[in-house]
């Protein structure tokens, strides 16, 4: 199931920049949470908003499959030459976070990294990645965050509002994901919070952690 033409995502200048810049950013510690992100998963599992697939040499060995979803046609091409280098099978699907073509409970995780600030409706997209897991399985996130000092969240909103998600992809720098991730049934432990880089800026906080969808009620 591919976007509809009403959903197609096409960010080619975001997607150039995103492919230049991210290599470094692995390099000053991003790599690292990324490993510490998808570390101990297994069984079959879906990634939302793959990228250019920078996180699939993370995998661990147990992962018997990975369905990773990417609708920007540039990201998707770099995530499918990837997707050819890695261990863990792969599949990158034209598809996005709103309609993931997968069946209910059909999984055992799903990833969120770096792309729930982006989605268009971030309601639907969680309500999406709930659908699909199996009772009792995880949403492994890495995400961006509002930030915790008034002043730093008042220009997050004054960037979202203008210019910020025209110049990066749809990104949106101060949304409030983890009170999004509980309103749609997770339970949400407490994550780990950190700032990359770690000056204060608008794009700098940060949080990791596992969600889980509860499990069924005998």
């Amino acid at each position: 199931m591919g976007a509809t033409t009403e959903e197609r995502v096409d960010h080619p200048l975001f997607a150039r920049l995103y492919a230049r810049t991210a290599p470094a950013e692995d390099r000053r510690g991003l790599a690292a949470r990324r490993a510490a992100l998808l570390r101990g998963l297994a069984g079959d599992v879906i990634e939302i908003g793959a990228g250019d697939g920078r996180n699939f040499a993370h995998y661990p060995a147990a992962v018997t499959r990975v369905v990773a979803v990417e609708p920007e046609p540039r990201l998707r091409r770099l995530a499918r030459a990837r997707a050819a280098d890695v261990p863990v099978p792969v599949e990158v699907v034209d598809a996005v976070a709103s309609r993931l073509p997968v069946d209910d409970a059909s999984l055992d995780a799903a990833v969120a990294c770096l792309v729930l600030c982006s989605v268009g409706d971030q309601e639907a997209a969680l309500n999406e990645a709930y659908r699909v897991l199996r009772p009792g399985g995880q949403l492994r996130y890495l995400e961006h965050v509002r930030a915790p000092s008034r002043g730093l969240a008042r220009v997050q909103r004054a960037m979202d509002a203008t210019f910020w998600p025209r110049v990066a992809g749809g990104c949106h720098t101060g949304r409030d994901t983890l009170a999004a991730v509980e309103r749609t049934g997770f339970a949400v432990p407490a994550p780990v919070t950190f700032r990359f880089p770690r000056l204060r800026t608008p794009l700098s906080f940060h949080v990791l952690g596992t969600a889980h969808r509860p499990p069924a009620v005998p």
